[in-house]
């Protein structure tokens, strides 16, 4: 994801700050976390959008440390819950408890009372407590014993799983993997960035102590609001709109494919294509901002058939080929 040099600056001085802030935010994070920008940017995207993110990786690719790096760089709330197979719903959305004081039941909020939640290894858990999540990431409230809770703005889930290890595992089903703006692959660092990591390791560096690192605050919560208002600005053209229904069509008809993109898959296209022309400074989306969110965007609403992967064709093959062969807007 990368800024054109003809971007076209735009926007109220409100605005302009509120951008600044957020780029100031990639930067902070990235004296803790090495050679992740695009998943940094893919994670300010979601919280410019209002959405969810999936994070894959194997472990020890920095998931938990970016997270909690983006939150202090951001001064949000953050909370971590490692999801097993016997975790209960409760444990994620709090429960009501027995006071022998009072002789009454009261509310004892859960993990998801946050601003930013870390879904650790979310696959690992029954369905039934993946299902109690899916209402706080759809409603943004909890609902226990017939009363709703509403959760704090802002709030998205981070939640991550391992792409190798499937042994126990209770993969989420196409609906819940729906409800995620993005799915953001982690990679292992390149050898230099392997290195910086070593090095700063090498030098004292904590994890668990980012003040130390030098992570401190440079956005807060109004910075997001002034940011998202700016995102709702951003103009898109009716040839884009058709761009983007074409490259959903298109994955309906695809031979690899035998699930394709739902409207709600193509609206997501939009929300993230009007928050990356935002964040690169510019008051239109062009058909290249539609072209680098598709991948992170659609890898996970869409389900390749069986000889497809038997073939070794991965949903970023065909997706590629996909927007090699939709006409782009001139």
């Amino acid at each position: 994801m990368s800024h054109s040099a003809n971007d076209t600056a735009y926007g109220t001085d409100l605005h302009a700050a509120a951008r600044q802030a957020l780029l100031d935010v990639r930067r902070e994070v990235a004296k803790a976390v090495v050679g992740q920008d695009a998943t940094i940017t893919g994670l300010l995207i979601a919280l410019l959008s209002q959405g969810h993110v999936l994070l894959e990786g194997v472990p020890g690719v920095a998931k938990t440390l970016l997270v909690r790096s983006l939150s202090a760089a951001l001064s949000l709330d953050t909370k971590r819950v490692q999801f097993t197979p016997d975790l209960m719903p409760g444990d994620v959305t709090g429960s009501l408890v027995y006071d022998a004081n009072t002789a009454s039941f009261s509310f004892r909020e859960g993990p998801v009372f946050t601003n930013i939640l870390l879904a650790d290894e979310i696959n690992r858990t029954p369905p039934k407590t993946q299902a109690s999540l899916l209402e706080a990431m759809e409603e943004r409230q909890v609902s226990v014993d017939g009363v709703s809770r509403p959760l704090p703005e802002p709030f998205i889930v981070a939640a991550t799983q391992n792409p190798v290890e499937y042994e126990g595992t209770y993969p989420l089903p196409e609906a819940q993997l729906d409800r995620f703006l993005l799915k953001l692959t982690m990679e292992l660092p390149e050898r230099d960035d392997e290195i910086e990591i070593i090095r700063r390791h090498s030098a004292g560096f904590n994890p668990r102590d980012l003040a130390a690192a030098g992570v401190s605050p440079v956005a807060s919560a109004a910075d997001l609001a002034a940011a998202r208002a700016g995102v709702r600005q951003v103009h898109v053209a009716p040839e884009v709109i058709g761009y983007i229904v074409d490259i959903a069509r298109a994955t309906r008809s695809a031979p690899s494919f035998q699930l394709g993109v739902s409207p709600r898959g193509a609206t997501a296209l939009l929300n993230t294509s009007r928050a990356w022309a935002w964040l690169s400074g510019r008051d239109f989306v062009s058909p290249d901002d539609v072209k680098v969110l598709t991948l992170p965007c659609l890898r996970h609403r869409v389900g390749l058939r069986p000889e497809a992967a038997m073939d070794g064709v991965g949903a970023d093959d065909v997706l590629r080929a996909i927007l090699a062969t939709v006409p782009v807007p001139r």
